[in-house]
């Protein structure tokens, strides 16, 4: 839509200065000045109403130069000005005995000026707008039957710059009378788009556009900075950016309206007001959140989309397992969690005399494991207690609105008593008549230990007949006792608070009438562990000799090996290039010889340690002409140089995969050697994304990353580790396909304090580099996924450097102590839980390649779920 504006206002009545094309006016105070031969008349329009114009018709005399001006017309603003001009001129062959001297045009000027009141410019001074002829002119005919043919012409002059201007008619020998002259400027007008305002805009000086900040309506406020563009011809083009209504207010057309009472909006990302959520209200309008309901609570973490919820119902069914010292509490989770799923219990322990005094905190001799308060699992182990002592512990659950209840927390309480037993028995030395015994006292008695008490008896007498001992000793021999006959003993500690638990029993035996004193107890031991050592290396020996006797699968038989590897049927597995005698073997059993006719090189596209790379194009038999990428191997190379660079081939030449670089075949049969493959016509991801920040959508980023997890999900199914995963070996073709290169071999850690890997192929920077590699070279699938959560950083920030600035060793700090890389900007939250999931510090906590591939297709698949933007930093 166009706005069209006359510059000026009404002069007098009856009479514009500037007019629509269907009003009739006089010009008499528009025109300033006249020289010679212009006259104001009035004439009669084919209505028969009088119409004044200014007139011209000195066609008889040659060298006309009769000139018709303006008063100053202020441009109020404008750059460009439009003008129109309604004109008759008379046909000059239906005019008899007039000379070659009459025209059938003639010109007009204008001049920019500050000063309104200017009375004589100077010819030269004026600029020339146009040279104006008719469509149409009129005959002696015309004027007789009453008929006028009214020409209208537009002009416009740009780029005005000062107050105003006047302009000028010129005529050189036409018969001409100027009917309406109508002056005015086109402008863009008052618009609401996307929740801005953008106001009377006038156009520019020339065909750009112009660029207009809009203003958020009421109640709104900037998403990203509202801007539309203001065409030549008054037209709005281009709205970018956009406002959105504040929390508490909603999208209603082109402005925003206030929550109704019952709804809330509590962030102005989201779109519409949305019902208060379960147990909550609100009774007012424009409310940003819901208030809870009388018992109900938000934590402060809590979304405000989230329902209001009360603290957890007492935890059930506790039940203790004590032993000794230590006691397993375990109990049921609470019946009602308060609506919430981060219950979490506490373990409250006391000490309690017994003689009436009160209970006392247990202190922090006691432990818990996996610890006092916060506890995940409904169980617990409480150890260190002290013996023969009466504890209560308090179970309480918790959650995260716990905290805000005015209320007590509900407990269920366990009450227990600990034993105070000998921890254990041993035998010293043994006679027909006598045993010696000492034992271990309890671990935490509950006070000093007064005496032990030994009870003993012979086996299988205990109702018939038994003997209790005391000692203040943890040593002591029992005498009296009969030849060759078993007895049991049993031991227990006695504090000032009292008894404690025996001890578990002891079966001993007295020695034979006749028997030689036995070993002591160092070299019967001794003796115990000969035998239980050559126990083990009997059973150890006959496992081994039972694995080499076993008998053969048929199936196994069948399989033959051949340079070092085993085919087993249905399945496909890398086969290192090392362990063929023979490397060029495996260059000739997975790459294809290629004559050197069929290719041509055209132009080089960067350079290896190898030698060059360049791009060219194969043609093979019977088959289309393809682009290609070269890598030559350089002259003057060694053999093992030579065997190094083929390598790669026989690596790359097992691989068939959309997402991995295809290898097309070398050329090793004259010089220079070269490896041929598929162009990729984007070249290296990171240099790719660097040069297109922020130019594509997530979508698309998305379906990078799934190629390139695709590909590498490939590589481990056949048991390869590629082992430096980065952006920079990640190479794009022209559809955006990302494909897996760089298939170098040797890798080897340097004693550099930058610790970087080297190969063959350059320098691995310990950034893109699992912490196990880094720290033992322990290379698995494990390590690639690792480098494959760098890889989606810096997919997501367009290639920017991991860890910026940082130094490897402060990498390496980092990382141990827990550092992750931070959000990238516009990261969806679950993309970059992917990426810390990846960098799980224990490798068997990762995700497998086909867990992520089938992760990237869910998102793809759910757009939405690609809204939320995580945070900026991890710890």
């Amino acid at each position: 839509m166009q706005e069209v504006s006359s510059i000026t206002e009404p002069h007098t009545s009856g009479s514009r200065w500037f007019m629509t094309t269907e009003d009739k006016v006089t010009l008499s105070c528009l025109i300033l000045a006249m020289h010679t031969h212009w006259e104001e008349i009035s004439v009669m329009d084919e209505r028969n109403t009088p119409m004044r114009s200014y007139q011209v018709c000195n066609v008889m005399e040659a060298n006309q130069n009769n000139w018709l001006r303006t008063r100053h017309i202020p441009r109020d603003g404008a750059q460009r000005v439009y003008i129109e001009i309604k004109f008759t001129l008379r046909d000059c062959n239906s005019l008899p005995g007039v000379p070659g001297t009459c025209k059938e045009t003639f010109n007009m000027y204008y001049y920019e000026s500050n000063n309104p009141n200017l009375w004589f410019i100077k010819e030269s001074q004026y600029v020339k707008i146009d040279t104006i002829a008719a469509d149409e002119s009129f005959t002696q005919t015309d004027v007789g039957d009453r008929v006028m043919k009214l020409n209208t012409e537009v002009r416009d002059i740009s780029n005005l710059s000062k107050k105003g201007f006047y302009l000028a008619f010129q005529d050189v020998g036409a018969c001409i009378a100027l009917v309406s002259l109508r002056v005015f400027y086109k402008k863009c007008p008052t618009a609401v788009l996307n929740l801005a305002q953008f106001p009377d805009t006038v156009t520019g000086g020339d065909s750009a556009l112009v660029e207009v900040r809009g203003s958020c309506v009421n109640d709104s406020e900037e998403f990203e900075a509202p801007r539309m563009y203001c065409s030549a011809d008054g037209g709005w083009l281009v709205p970018i950016g956009r406002c959105v209504c504040k929390p508490g207010f909603e999208e209603s057309k082109d402005y925003c309206q206030p929550c109704r009472p019952g709804t809330y909006k509590a962030s102005s990302m989201d779109g519409y007001c949305s019902k208060c959520p379960p147990h909550s209200y609100s009774h007012q309008e424009k409310a940003s959140e819901c208030e809870c309901e009388k018992g109900f609570y938000r934590a402060d973490m809590d979304p405000r989309s989230m329902a209001c919820t009360r603290p957890p119902s007492v935890p059930e069914n506790p039940i203790s397992t004590l032993n000794d010292t230590s006691v397993t509490l375990e109990w049921s989770p609470p019946r009602d969690s308060g609506g919430r799923g981060d219950v979490t219990y506490n373990i409250h322990c006391r000490k309690c005399p017994g003689d009436g005094r009160k209970c006392s905190p247990c202190g922090s001799g006691v432990h818990f494991l996996p610890r006092q308060f916060g506890l995940s699992m409904a169980k617990v182990l409480v150890s260190d207690l002290l013996s023969n002592t009466n504890y209560t512990f308090s179970i309480e659950a918790v959650n995260g609105v716990s905290d805000l209840s005015p209320t007590l927390k509900q407990q269920v309480t366990v009450n227990i008593t600990t034993g105070q037993t000998v921890s254990v028995i041993l035998k010293e030395r043994k006679s027909k008549d006598s045993i010696t015994l000492a034992w271990q006292g309890p671990d935490r008695p509950n006070g000093a230990i007064v005496e032990y008490e030994v009870i003993y008896y012979e086996k299988n007498q205990r109702d018939q007949n038994y003997t209790v001992l005391k000692t203040k000793s943890n040593v002591m021999t029992v005498e009296g006792l009969k030849p060759g006959t078993t007895y049991v003993f049993r031991v227990r500690a006695r504090t000032d608070g009292g008894y404690g638990s025996y001890g578990g029993e002891i079966e001993l035996e007295t020695s034979h009438e006749g028997e030689l004193p036995p070993a002591s107890s160092c070299s019967e031991g001794i003796s115990k562990i000969f035998m239980l050592s050559l126990m083990v290396s009997t059973f150890t020996c006959c496992r081994h000799c039972g694995y080499i006797k076993a008998k053969q699968d048929p199936d196994e038989e069948k399989m033959q090996f051949q340079h070092g590897r085993v085919k087993l049927p249905g399945s496909r597995t890398y086969i290192h290039p090392h362990t063929y005698e023979d490397p060029n073997q495996a260059v000739r059993d997975f790459a294809k010889e290629i004559d050197a006719s069929s290719i041509r090189i055209e132009r080089v596209i960067g350079a290896g340690e190898f030698g060059e790379v360049c791009s060219g194009r194969l043609k093979l038999p019977s088959k289309r002409e393809i682009y290609v990428a070269i890598k030559s191997l350089k002259a003057g190379y060694s053999e093992k140089q030579r065997r190094d660079f083929l390598s790669e081939a026989s690596i790359m030449g097992q691989f068939d995969h959309p997402n991995i670089i295809r290898l097309e075949g070398v050329v090793t049969r004259c010089k220079p050697v070269m490896i041929i493959t598929e162009y990729m016509e984007n070249g290296s991801l990171d240099t790719f994304l660097k040069k297109h920040d922020g130019q594509f959508t997530i979508i698309q980023l998305v379906g990078m990353m799934r190629g390139i997890a695709s590909g590498m999900k490939y590589l481990s199914d056949m048991n390869y580790v590629h082992r430096d995963l980065a952006a920079r070996n990640i190479l794009v073709n022209s559809n955006l396909v990302c494909k897996v290169s760089d298939f170098g071999l040797s890798r080897v850690l340097e004693d550099d304090p930058e610790a970087a890997y080297t190969t063959r192929g350059g320098k691995i920077p310990i950034r893109w580099t699992a912490p196990e590699a880094i720290a033992y070279r322990k290379f698995t699938s494990a390590s690639d996924v690792w480098s494959y959560g760098i890889v989606m950083w810096e997919v997501m920030s367009y290639g920017e450097r991991p860890y910026w600035e940082m130094s490897n060793q402060d990498v390496i700090k980092a990382i141990d102590e827990g550092y992750r890389l931070p959000a990238p900007m516009d990261c969806p939250v679950v993309l970059h839980q992917l990426m810390l999931d990846c960098w799980e510090k224990s490798r068997s906590e990762r995700p497998k390649f086909g867990q992520i591939v089938n992760t990237l297709d869910k998102l793809i698949r759910n757009p939405n779920s690609l809204k939320e933007l995580a945070n900026s930093s991890i710890w």
